[in-house]
């Protein structure tokens, strides 16, 4: 069993232990939940850093009592110090959630004596709201967690993580990190680290980022593309040849081609005012460049250019087609902007 704690009054807002500062309540507020996993997790490794000997608790809001509270939150026989975790605070039920804003604003007033160091994650909804406004007041840090669903902020969490690691990157190679993995925050995360741990360069350079990642088959399918859409047909024609070999499947091909067209005309339709930016589906970064791009397009040529890539995409999922001819074919027609003869 724990004993009963006394909270001390004065101080300051935040603990002040072994060098390193933080709250004794910090709640770790909506966005992603792979980042809001590794802020619970770095917050913990600061807590014991200073605390080394802490208990660690966790708990579940949906079933945490009062009494479960005070029990995590107060010093034990084996130890002075606890560091807890609440997860799901949106469920907690009112009446605890009451008496843990209560213990906020009391550990607040002397956080430097905080025996308990704790750690909740709110999931950013309306549920559980009153809590959470309540526990701010008291006097809980709240830590706001990026949702990374648009590119600028995919691109701002790489230069953050690249920071975090003493290192930086260009802005470039992390538009281009964050266009090829920013759906996958967790894969996204990890690369940052396996290129400061491969490479000593500061900063990591577009070219280093490209290189890298030549083995990655959504990234050579982006490198054909461009390079097509550039205009450079013979060059594309030999980097879709060197991917096949390689053994990337040309329906991956067919979807990065593809996938740039629809861009396009996307694009188009913005110029012409029929949707608005947002509707693009590009990074924001990338726009002025399909817009310069669109130049010498028009309606027929796009048509051509997809009717070749549907070809393309038949040809590649048929056992007697011949998917690299039809995907030459489709280059092409984008390298000409469809006026391929």
């Amino acid at each position: 069993m724990r004993s009963g704690r006394t909270m001390r009054r004065g101080g300051a807002a935040a603990c002040r232990l072994a060098g390193m500062a933080f709250y004794p309540v910090t709640i770790v507020y909506g966005g992603n939940e792979f980042l809001g996993s590794q802020r619970i997790r770095e917050l913990k490794r600061q807590a014991r850093a200073s605390f080394p000997d802490a208990d660690e608790v966790e708990l579940q809001g949906a079933s945490v009592t009062e009494a479960d509270f005070y029990d995590a939150v107060s010093p034990s026989f084996l130890a002075a110090q606890s560091i807890v975790t609440l997860l799901d605070l949106q469920d907690i039920d009112p009446s605890v959630g009451e008496r843990i804003a209560a213990y906020t604003a009391e550990v607040t007033k002397d956080p430097a004596g905080a025996e308990a160091v704790l750690i909740c994650r709110h999931d950013g909804g309306m549920k559980g709201k009153r809590i959470l406004d309540a526990m701010v007041k008291a006097g809980a840090y709240k830590d706001p967690i990026p949702d990374l669903r648009k590119p600028k902020a995919q691109v701002n969490f790489v230069l953050q993580r690249f920071q975090s690691l003493n290192r930086s990157i260009d802005y470039r190679a992390a538009q281009q990190l964050a266009a090829i993995m920013g759906d996958n925050p967790g894969e996204l995360y990890a690369m940052c680290e396996q290129l400061c741990m491969d490479f000593d360069d500061n900063p990591i350079t577009l070219q280093i980022v490209n290189e890298y990642m030549t083995a990655d088959p959504q990234t050579t399918g982006f490198d054909v593309a461009d390079t097509a859409a550039a205009g450079d047909v013979p060059g594309a024609i030999v980097k879709m040849r060197a991917a096949v070999e390689q053994g990337i499947a040309p329906t991956v091909i067919v979807g990065a081609l593809a996938g740039r067209m629809r861009s396009l005309a996307k694009v188009g339709a913005l110029v012409s005012g029929d949707i608005n930016e947002s509707q693009v589906g590009a990074p924001e970064w990338k726009i002025p460049q399909l817009r310069s791009e669109l130049r010498g397009w028009d309606g027929h040529g796009m048509s051509a250019c997809f009717e070749a890539l549907a070809e393309a995409d038949s040809q590649s999922k048929s056992n007697q087609g011949d998917p690299v001819y039809a995907l030459e074919r489709a280059i092409e027609c984008i390298g000409s902007k469809g006026r391929m003869r």
